[in-house]
C-alpha cells in the first residue's frame, strides 16, 4: 500500500481540529427554532466570548460613575479599561443611554462582588410625562398626544402610587427592553414589528412619592429592587390615571449604599484612573453588610 508522507496529512489534521471546533460551538450556540426564522447567520452563531487579558492585575476595587447623557453602559466599561491601559472591567447594571447616574464598575477581583451589588436596591428620580405616551415609553421614539378629558390631581397620583405601585407588585417590562423571548431580546422583535407578548414579572417598589407636580410634568423618588423597569411604571401609572404616561427623564442616584455623592463623571477621572480613584473590596463589602434595602 502507498504510505502519505506525514508532511501531507497535517493540513488534513488542522482541518479536523477545525471541524470539532466548529461543531462544539454550534452545540453552545444553538438557538430556538423561532430565532432562526427571524435571525441572519452571523447574528444568530455569534462566536463565545474570547477572554479578554487583565494587563492590571494591581487594580482591584469599585468604581462609582456618574453615567453622562447618551452615553452606554458599555461604552463606559471601554473608557474605563482604555484609562486604566487595560484593567479587567465589567458593570453591576446596565443604565439605559437616556438615563444618567450612578453605574458601578467592578475592576479585577472586585467581579465577584457583581451578583451581590446587583440585587441591592435602586433609587431614581424620574420625570415622567402625563399628556404623552410613546411605543418605546420614553423619549426613544416620538412621543403621542394622549386624550385626557380631566389633568389629576396631586392627591390622586398619591393615592394610586400609594395603592398599586408599593410593595411587591405585577410588572409587564417594555416591548423595547432586553427582556429573553423566544431566544430574543424583546427590543429585536420589536423593531420588526413583531408583537410580543412578554411574561408578567414580580417587582418590588420600597418607596414613591412625588417630588414635584405641574401636568403634565411629573417628578418622582422612586425607591426599587432589581429588575424593576421605571418606564413601566411610567406607562402603567398613566393607564391607571386614565391620561398619558411615558418615561421623559431619568436619574439613578443609588445604588445599594452608593449614591450620587460617590460618583465621578468620566471628565472628573481624567485620563488616567489608578487606585486612588477606586473603593477597595474591603470597604465595599463592609458597606454591603451595613445596608438595608428596606431603610
Amino acid at each position: 500500500t502507498t504510505r502519505i508522507p506525514a508532511v501531507l496529512l497535517q493540513p488534513l489534521g488542522h482541518l479536523s481540529g477545525v471541524v470539532s471546533t466548529f461543531a462544539a460551538w454550534g452545540e453552545q450556540c444553538r438557538p430556538s427554532a423561532g430565532a432562526c426564522l427571524r435571525r441572519p447567520f452571523h447574528s444568530i452563531y455569534t462566536p463565545l466570548p474570547m477572554g479578554r487579558t487583565n494587563h492590571r492585575p494591581d487594580l482591584n476595587g469599585l468604581l462609582v460613575v456618574d453615567k453622562p447623557l447618551r452615553t452606554t453602559s458599555a461604552g463606559i466599561c471601554s473608557l474605563v479599561r482604555k484609562r486604566t491601559r487595560g484593567a479587567k472591567v465589567g458593570h453591576a447594571g446596565t443604565l439605559a443611554p437616556l438615563a444618567t447616574g450612578v453605574l458601578l464598575i467592578c475592576l479585577g477581583k472586585a467581579a465577584t462582588l457583581v451578583e451581590r451589588l446587583m440585587t441591592g436596591a435602586k433609587r431614581y428620580t424620574a420625570r415622567v410625562d402625563l399628556a404623552h405616551t410613546s411605543v418605546t415609553d420614553d423619549l426613544e421614539s416620538t412621543p403621542i398626544p394622549a386624550d385626557v378629558e380631566s389633568p389629576p390631581e396631586r392627591g390622586a397620583i398619591e393615592r394610586v402610587l400609594a395603592e398599586r405601585f408599593t410593595g411587591e407588585i405585577d410588572q409587564i417590562p417594555p416591548a423595547h427592553s432586553a427582556v429573553h423571548v423566544d431566544g430574543m431580546r424583546a427590543y429585536e422583535l420589536a423593531r420588526q414589528g413583531v408583537e410580543v407578548d412578554i411574561p408578567v414579572k414580580r417587582v418590588v417598589v420600597h418607596g414613591a412619592s412625588v417630588l414635584r407636580y405641574d401636568y403634565p410634568d411629573l417628578e418622582l423618588d422612586l425607591r426599587t429592587g432589581r429588575g424593576f423597569y421605571v418606564r413601566s411604571l411610567a406607562r402603567d401609572l398613566g393607564l391607571a390615571l386614565r391620561v398619558g404616561g411615558m418615561l421623559s427623564g431619568l436619574r439613578r442616584t443609588e445604588v445599594g449604599p452608593f449614591t450620587e455623592r460617590d460618583a465621578r463623571t468620566p471628565d472628573d477621572l481624567g485620563d488616567e484612573i489608578g487606585a486612588e480613584h477606586l473603593v477597595p473590596i474591603d470597604e465595599v463589602i463592609a458597606r454591603l453588610d451595613g445596608f438595608s434595602d428596606a431603610r
